[in-house]
């Protein structure tokens, strides 16, 4: 099989400005880089589990769910939350008898700087509160990370404007979801050292509201909380609040004393029209959305416009492919997966009037008619559509690109899972 360009895989080289992709044809290794732009620092897992601060414009391999890494492409966000990791500071509201301690535990940066959160040992509801301004009828989401020390449960309590207070629950012993009794969507993500990230998505009613924190011994399910007399020193540790403006939550932005911008990243421009074979090729990538809502989110292979290029799509749990010449559409086709946040491989063959898409596997798409492109047009690999518009955001293993059509079962040995632990994984299933 002629492989003319990689992309990961395992291998991983960045540094500020670009991520590189290469052609090893022959032994002969040929530079093919991305160029990459952030206009901000950002945060990644890295290789050891740990959240670090990475530089601007420095691309991030993200180890977060994958021992090989992933880049990781996200769109702006901001953090509201004006005080991250000081629990102590009088924007963080605490009157009802909580005990906060800096410093008391490793935090999921390899730093002592987590909180603990204990329940004082009056007659209390022990809770800690951050007040809310937020626009109406917007979604926003809120994230913190949280480990158990002697309690084993921690509660969101939401009030949004109008909206009323309830409670969301979570059971730090095995990171599961308790009770819901908010219209939101919650999240649980498991980390190192036994941290979990928990979050809640929702829909803001009104434009101010209060996100409260609850510990507890024992479970909350219903609606109230009631007040009971804590020792001083049993509760949970705690780190890295965050609200943003999004659907699902994204990676964490640390503040200290205002609210802090992650800029939208964006990752083109790579290879050339020597790599590239205009009559006939492969495609092959190994990727994973962020989120599954309605907004695209393609990589292309292109002359740098939307009118010559194909492109594979991540929208609203659907793989889409299209393939483009003078701005006519060649083929094009949709194929469901029950869900885009999870690492699909996909690959894309084309040569004149035979057209072939694979996902996982199987060839879920064929068509022997449509026209493909004039010698000296295809240029550029980008994470976007080809003309800088429908960024992809999300997380890339694995780009590959063949210079000529490979048979049926090379293509389905590809894009299939490498052994039953790997298929198991990456799909989010159970052992048995």
């Amino acid at each position: 099989m002629a492989q003319t360009y990689k992309f990961g895989n395992g291998t991983w080289a960045t540094k500020k400005g670009s991520t590189l992709a290469y052609s090893d044809t022959n032994n002969a290794f040929k530079p093919l880089p991305f160029s990459f732009e952030r206009n901000s620092i950002a945060t990644r897992v890295n290789k050891e589990g740990l959240i670090e601060v990475v530089g601007n414009d420095i691309p991030r391999i993200d180890y977060t769910d994958s021992a090989e890494g992933a880049l990781l492409l996200e769109n702006s966000a901001t953090n509201l939350i004006t005080y991250s990791e000081d629990f102590s500071n009088v924007a963080w509201s605490n009157s009802e008898d909580a005990i906060i301690t800096n410093n008391s535990n490793i935090s999921p940066t390899g730093e002592l700087n987590a909180t603990l959160f204990a329940a004082g040992n009056s007659s209390n509801f022990h809770r800690i509160s951050y007040p809310l301004s937020i626009t109406n009828s917007i979604s926003y989401t809120h994230s913190i990370f949280v480990k158990k020390q002697n309690f084993n449960y921690f509660t969101f309590r939401f009030n949004l404007g109008s909206g009323g207070y309830n409670n969301v629950c979570f059971d730090l012993s095995n990171g599961t979801l308790v009770y819901n009794g908010l219209n939101c969507t919650p999240n649980i993500e498991s980390y190192d050292n036994d941290w979990y990230k928990l979050s809640i998505s929702f829909i803001s009613v009104g434009t101010t509201g209060t996100v409260i924190y609850y510990i507890s011994e024992n479970p909350i399910t219903t609606s109230s909380i009631s007040a009971y007399v804590g020792n001083d020193l049993d509760g949970v540790y705690i780190w890295g609040a965050q609200l943003e403006q999004s659907s699902y939550p994204t990676s964490y932005i640390p503040t200290n004393g205002s609210t802090v911008q992650r800029a939208a990243e964006t990752c083109n421009g790579s290879g050339n029209s020597e790599v590239f074979n205009d009559s006939e090729g492969v495609l092959f990538a190994n990727i994973a959305a962020l989120s599954d809502d309605s907004t695209s989110k393609m990589y292309s292979l292109s002359d740098g416009t939307n009118s010559n290029r194909f492109y594979i799509s991540l929208n609203s749990n659907n793989i889409d492919v299209n393939l483009r010449l003078g701005g006519s559409t060649q083929f094009g086709f949709g194929y469901s997966v029950n869900d885009i946040k999870l690492y699909h491989k996909i690959l894309f063959k084309y040569e004149q009037s035979d057209f072939s898409l694979f996902v996982d596997g199987f060839k879920v798409a064929t068509s022997s008619s449509g026209n493909i492109f004039p010698n000296g047009t295809l240029n550029s690999l980008s994470f976007d559509r080809g003309d800088a518009l429908s960024d992809f955001y999300g997380k890339t293993k694995e780009i590959a690109y063949y210079d000529e059509i490979l048979t049926d079962l090379e293509l389905e040995t590809l894009t299939s899972y490498r052994s039953l632990n790997e298929m198991v994984t990456e799909l989010n299933l159970n052992a048995l």
